[in-house]
């Protein structure tokens, strides 16, 4: 079974779930700068999205969503954040090339990704987007590997309803 687990990736049992605490981590953004959860915990509603990799297809179709609707996540007081093992130079081009006005972090051993429970599908780390209230606590999950967009969908529509 560890031999399935470690080729497939954890399952969704291991997963935060509506109603878990967001763990607390800190990372690099896009800009080489330390984002610690905990300074805005408590203060805003939180969009964090685990995506598989920078400049590629879906992820880039996902973030130029979540950038589209930047407005509308402002407008609920909701701070979105993306997470991939990406290191920050990939990052900052990233968030260059495209115009991301959200928060990159770099999670280059998927220390976070793991905290989180994300899933992986064969060998691509999975694509999992968490709403988390103000008080930390997580309102609505998304898993969709290959419908990036859909997680921009979601996102506001779990905002709207809090």
């Amino acid at each position: 079974m560890a031999a399935f687990l470690q080729f497939w990736g954890p399952s969704a049992e291991g997963q935060i779930k509506t109603g878990d605490k967001v763990p607390v981590f800190s990372l690099q953004d896009q800009n080489g700068k330390t984002f610690d959860i905990s300074t805005v915990l408590g203060k805003q509603p939180l969009v964090i999205y685990f995506y598989p990799k920078d400049e590629t297809s879906v992820c880039t179709k996902e973030a130029c969503s979540f950038r589209d609707s930047y407005q509308d996540f402002q407008r609920y007081g909701a701070m979105v954040i993306g997470i991939s093992a990406d290191n920050v130079a990939s990052h900052r081009s990233f968030a260059t090339h495209h115009n991301l006005p959200f928060t990159l972090l770099s999670d280059t051993k998927n220390e976070v990704r793991k905290l989180f429970g994300v899933p992986k599908t064969f060998v691509i780390p999975g694509r999992v987007t968490y709403i988390v209230d103000k008080n930390g606590t997580v309102v609505h999950t998304f898993n969709s590997l290959r419908d990036g967009e859909k997680h921009v969908e979601e996102a506001l529509a779990a905002l709207k309803k809090m």
